[in-house]
């Protein structure tokens, strides 16, 4: 059954004092190609707040045209939005963990007013001196997160629409550069272009872009998605 994210971790940050808090998730950990991209959303924390952004959910539980809508929502009644990226290259030079804080450390310098506290999707920013919450599936329970899932999700997939226009024989369309058949074939075609994660295991074996010897430093892209 699909929760609804409510505003109670956001207010009793506020009963602490903070006014303005920050929901921060990404979208793309996981795939093979393109960036990982980060959004940071702060919600005005409003009687009607909670009407007004009726339908923000959890990004996966939303279809494209209901994120599409409820993108643009957020981009007007939020009272501040940021976003930020990391490439390909990024994700490839420190690994995806890595690349996804930096993406997050990125999206909050967007942000004014500048938050005063985080709530966060599991995971935590060690050089931000902020306040944080890191909530498990934050995504479905904090109406901040879900916000951020909604910008990170619809950002990204319009960049990987992008893509697919200079890259039409990937069908970045149709799968926004996650790992599925239809991707692995065209791999294995054409092989690797500038924007997939030459680190991650489908890539890196299938052109032996890195040495084959296991070393500490060969992270598993699957094991990096669940890491916090």
């Amino acid at each position: 059954m699909k929760s609804t994210p409510t505003l109670v971790e956001e207010m009793a940050l506020f009963e602490q004092g903070y006014s303005f808090i920050a929901g921060l998730d990404e979208a793309g950990r996981g795939c093979l190609a393109g960036p990982v991209v980060a959004a940071a959303v702060i919600l005005p924390l409003a009687d009607d707040t909670v009407q007004r952004f009726a339908g923000v959910n959890d990004s996966k539980q939303l279809t494209p045209q209901v994120r599409e809508c409820l993108y643009d929502l957020i981009m007007q009644h939020a009272v501040s939005v940021g976003v930020g990226m990391g490439s390909a290259e990024l994700i490839d030079e420190r690994n995806i963990l890595q690349a996804t804080k930096y993406a997050m450390r990125s999206a909050l310098t967007q942000l004014s007013p500048q938050p005063q506290a985080l709530l966060l999707d599991a995971l935590r920013l060690p050089n931000v001196p902020l306040p944080q919450r890191d909530i498990i599936k934050g995504d479905a329970r904090s109406l901040s997160i879900a916000a951020a899932s909604i910008i990170a999700k619809v950002t990204r997939d319009r960049l990987m629409l992008k893509l697919h226009e200079e890259y039409p024989v990937y069908s970045f369309d149709q799968h926004k550069g996650y790992g599925t058949a239809i991707h692995l074939a065209a791999l294995r075609k054409h092989g690797a272009t500038p924007h997939h994660r030459r680190s991650f295991a489908p890539v890196r074996e299938l052109f032996s872009l890195f040495p084959p010897e296991p070393s500490p430093a060969d992270i598993n892209p699957s094991d990096s998605i669940i890491e916090s």
